[in-house]
């Protein structure tokens, strides 16, 4: 891909067709494929765009559903209602990250009113990796990767740039840890009361984080590689809390057994112990949860999970360090 920032800045409506493939919702799958006889299609047909009366994007409809869909069926009801589009005002270099975050061949492009003006394709992005890998026969997967690491090589073209994507997220862990400091002032008494507490609250901390850093890799490797649904994220979580149990089990286990041993507090050693259970369980859901959500949100997971994962764990992990030794001791 063109190495050139100011390329990838230009508005994606330069490359758009506008050989744009619509069908209404209320039309049956019979009247649909009528249609599309009567009427010139471009070559490059990859899904059908399904419209309201005002013409405005509903859903659309991949044309494998479209010719296995029950000929009296309405288009409204085997369509994919959650449509992504790309709006007119994006520019080439949002273009690439919707594709290397969805993973689709092709997004209807759309005015303030969600009414399609063009589709952009990924043969226009791929087109210039094949130029610059020689290569012409390429995985799907080995697409998007391809757009993705030429899109990360423009972005890292400037510092600033850089500083303006990454800085903002780094804010979540300056909040976290202010509220953190905040919290041990609060506790200042319990902490006097068991000395012990300070001794262990370094590698507490240092426990939750790798667990999170852990649960958020996992979470983004998968999302690389699945398309996320409820579904998908329900049967994650039941996985991932299972191991969560299982991994606060062993550390506070073991850490509460060094405390009893070393310092001869039980007591202590029971709230290190429990307080570990429940922050690396926290830790485990939002490795999951928060990477999932900013994908959810059309967020870059690589760059943002990071800080703001960390920052959750943080503070939870600290409420409850210092709640459960000042409820126990």
């Amino acid at each position: 891909m063109n190495q050139n920032p100011d390329h990838l800045q230009q508005p994606v409506m330069t490359v758009a067709r506008r050989d744009v493939a619509t069908l209404r919702q209320d039309l049956s799958v019979r009247e649909a494929l009528e249609a599309i006889r009567g009427r010139e299609l471009g070559e490059k047909i990859v899904y059908f765009y399904v419209v309201d009366a005002e013409d405005r994007l509903t859903g659309v409809l991949p044309t494998r559903r479209l010719l296995t869909g029950a000929l009296d069926a309405r288009l409204r009801d085997i369509m994919v209602a959650r449509a992504v589009a790309i709006p007119q005002t994006a520019t080439l270099l949002e273009a690439c990250e919707a594709f290397v975050l969805h993973k689709f061949l092709a997004f209807p492009v759309v005015d303030e009113q969600r009414r399609i003006v063009g589709v952009v394709d990924v043969s226009f992005f791929t087109q210039e990796v094949f130029d610059m890998s020689g290569e012409q026969e390429e995985s799907p997967e080995h697409v998007f990767e391809a757009i993705g690491f030429h899109v990360a090589q423009v972005r890292d073209a400037s510092a600033l740039r850089a500083f303006r994507f990454r800085f903002p997220w780094l804010l979540a862990t300056i909040g976290s840890g202010t509220l953190c400091a905040l919290l041990a002032g609060r506790f200042e008494l319990t902490l006097a009361k068991s000395l012990v507490l300070t001794f262990f609250l370094t590698m507490v901390l240092g426990l939750g984080e790798s667990v999170s850093i852990q649960s958020m890799t996992v979470a983004i490797q998968a999302l690389r590689a699945t398309r996320p649904t409820l579904r998908w994220y329900v049967r994650a979580f039941r996985r991932e809390a299972a191991t969560a149990l299982l991994l606060g089990v062993a550390c506070g286990t073991v850490v509460g057994i060094i405390v009893w041993l070393w310092r001869g507090a039980a007591l202590a050693g029971v709230s290190v112990g429990a307080s570990l259970l429940l922050a690396l369980c926290a830790a485990c859901l939002f490795g999951l949860s928060i990477p999932t959500g900013l994908h959810a949100l059309k967020l870059d997971p690589k760059i943002a999970a990071g800080p703001v994962t960390l920052a959750f764990t943080d503070v939870f992990t600290l409420l409850f360090y210092f709640g459960m030794a000042a409820w126990l001791l």
